[in-house]
């Protein structure tokens, strides 16, 4: 049994890290998050220690440290964006593994950095992708690779659209400095999956680029992509609002709809098993992401013709 520690419990994605804690048959020690409504702890680990403060729970993490029978072995980290360089940082000095939430960091010059303090302390810095890790997605890949011999170049359209109201903007969400923009926010996952799949980045052309939505084109080794993303329930086709749904996503690969809209309940699970079996996605596998949600933010929109 690992012992673990969990930065931001109180958010949408931590439960996923709770239940992957418990289904690996791991315990939760302590938990760290500045809004203290967290009863969602109770479903998992009740007994688990709970902080606000930062300064509390360091303190607490090298207290473990000395005492050695309840040292923690991994932190993860479900903190805002702009906040988990520091909170693996934190992770990596308390002498624990650290599993952390896309994006890794907002820029890939703190890769580097990163790299330096895995050297130092011995640790390991993972990431979770797990997307990499959906049947489908693999299928997909699998297929790609036969046939890059012919040197084939895919036409793929990628569309997501999550509908967000008034609170997103006033959050840390709508904070381009703080969540990297809405590319960053909700796309990085799937430039992750189209660059695992279609090979080295190219680059790109951005033709819209605002706090709500943003598109435009990616071009890979194996693939051109068009691809928009928005958080404006405007934007939303009217297949999706009969349905009474808020989200739409389809990604189309030379003309035919890529299905995984099953499969996702048990991922975060089967990611930290892959961890925890001495697998897993480290720092060298994220470059080409945070490449991408770099260049998009620093890319200016395309004159119009």
């Amino acid at each position: 049994m690992k012992n673990f520690a969990l930065i931001g419990a109180a958010g949408y994605i931590a439960p996923r890290h709770m239940k992957a804690i418990k289904e690996t048959g791991n315990n939760l020690v302590c938990a760290l998050d500045p809004y203290d409504g967290i009863g969602i702890m109770d479903s998992y680990f009740p007994e688990a220690d709970f902080f606000t403060e930062p300064e509390r729970f360091d303190r607490h993490l090298d207290k473990l440290r000395r005492q050695g029978d309840k040292k923690i072995d991994f932190v993860s980290i479900c903190s805002p964006n702009y906040m988990h360089d520091a909170h693996i940082r934190m992770a990596l000095r308390n002498q624990a593994h650290a599993i952390c939430e896309k994006p890794l960091v907002l820029n890939p010059w703190n890769l580097d950095a990163l790299q330096e303090i895995e050297q130092e302390t011995g640790k390991k810095i993972y990431t979770i992708l797990q997307l990499r890790l959906h049947p489908a997605i693999v299928e997909l890949k699998e297929k790609v690779n036969r046939e890059m011999e012919n040197g084939k170049v895919y036409e793929v359209d990628l569309t997501y659209m999550t509908s967000r109201g008034k609170w997103y903007f006033t959050s840390w969400k709508g904070d381009s400095q703080k969540s990297g923009g809405v590319a960053t926010n909700i796309g990085v996952h799937f430039f992750d999956m189209l660059g695992w799949i279609f090979g080295e980045f190219k680059g790109v052309e951005l033709e819209i680029n605002k706090s709500e939505k943003a598109g435009g084109k990616l071009y890979f080794e194996k693939a051109n992509v068009n691809w928009f993303l928005s958080v404006d329930d405007k934007d939303l086709p009217a297949e999706a609002i009969n349905a009474g749904k808020r989200t739409y996503r389809k990604i189309n690969i030379e003309g035919q709809e890529l299905e995984f809209s099953e499969g996702f309940a048990d991922l975060h699970t089967t990611s930290y098993k892959d961890i925890l079996a001495g697998g897993g996605f480290g720092v060298n596998d994220v470059k080409k992401a945070i490449q991408i949600v770099s260049g998009i933010r620093s890319s200016k929109l395309l004159e119009p013709v």
